[in-house]
Order: C-alpha cells, then structure tokens, then sequence
C-alpha cells in the first residue's frame, strides 16, 4: 500500500469522526479549543487503536486464508464503503449532534468506538496485505484527529451542511480502494 493509498485510507476512515465532531461544533456556543482538543483526541486515539487491534486479529488467521486475502479486504472495504454511502443517503448519524457544552467522557468514548468499528476491520485488511502497522496507525491517528478538530471548527461556523457528502465521498473512498486491492491480486491492475 502506498502512502497516498494510505493518506486516502485514513481520510475515508475520518469522515464519520468529522461529521460527528462538526455536530459537536454546532451545539456549541462559541470557539472552545480546550474543549475541541478534547474530541479530537478521543476520536484520533480510538482511529489509530481500532487498526491496531485489527491488525493484530488479522496476524492471527493469516496463514489459514492466505489464497482469498484479497477478496475478504474486497468485501470488508465494500460492505463498510457501501454502509457509509447508505447512511449517507438515508441522512443518518445525525443522533450525534444532541449535546450541550458539557464534556461527556463517556458519550464521547461511545461515539469515538462506533466511529471506529470500520477501522477495526480496515486493520485485519492490513494484516493480510503486509502493511506496515506503526506508519499506518499513526497516518490514521493524525488525520482523524486533524479532521476531528477541523471538524469541531466546521460545526461552529457552518454547522453540519456537508455531513452527508462527506460521508459519502469516504464509502466511496473504502469501495474504489477495495476494487483496487482485488483487480491488483487477480492481475487485472498493475
């Protein structure tokens, strides 16, 4: 994998964090950048630690389904891409928006877990590509927790307009790199 496959990985991984922490932004009543930080981090922490645990999964089952790799990265990246894309286009996700100024540690560990299952299962996919882990955890990490706090920025200023595209462009994202992934190992792609 790339680093620019990498760098698109983590920005589709985020979309949710982002469009969650732009909620959050728009029920605040004015710039807290203590407050936004503090989302930040929890969504950036979680990103980066559910690939690691999937990856971990993953190192466990490789050599037991070596020969279809590439069509369970295929169907893992399109069932999450597709999920996104339909929730995108059914307008939901926007239960997260509900909030007062208040930090709540456990509605966000709650939030930043269910914005992190995809990534869960992207880090089993990069058992079984040999990915680099280190690089890859930190790359999804800090683009989560930039696009997080960016986010938290878009919800005070513009309030959440672009949830649903940007979640979109992310399932779109997760299907187009899966595709990629599978015509590569069937030798269709370069």
């Amino acid at each position: 994998m790339t680093y620019a496959e990498l760098l698109l990985t983590a920005a589709a991984l985020s979309m949710d964090a982002f469009a969650v922490s732009a909620c959050k932004g728009l029920n605040m009543r004015g710039a807290d950048w203590r407050y936004a930080l503090v989302i930040a981090l929890f969504f950036g922490g979680f990103q980066a630690a559910m690939p690691l645990a999937g990856w971990f999964l993953g190192k466990q089952f490789e050599s037991l389904i070596t020969n279809v790799d590439h069509w369970i990265v295929f169907a893992l990246l399109a069932f999450l891409g597709g999920k996104m894309i339909f929730d995108a286009l059914k307008g939901r996700g926007g239960e997260a928006c509900a909030t007062n100024q208040q930090i709540n540690f456990g509605e966000l560990a709650v939030l930043a877990l269910a914005t992190s299952i995809d990534a869960l299962a992207v880090g089993i996919s990069f058992a079984f590509l040999g990915v680099q882990i280190l690089p890859a955890v930190l790359c999804i990490g800090l683009t989560t927790f930039l696009l997080s706090l960016g986010g938290v920025a878009v919800g005070w200023k513009f309030g959440v307009k672009y949830q649903r595209k940007a979640t979109f462009a992310g399932g779109l994202v997760l299907i187009l790199l899966g595709l990629k992934i599978l015509f590569e190992h069937l030798g269709i792609l370069l």
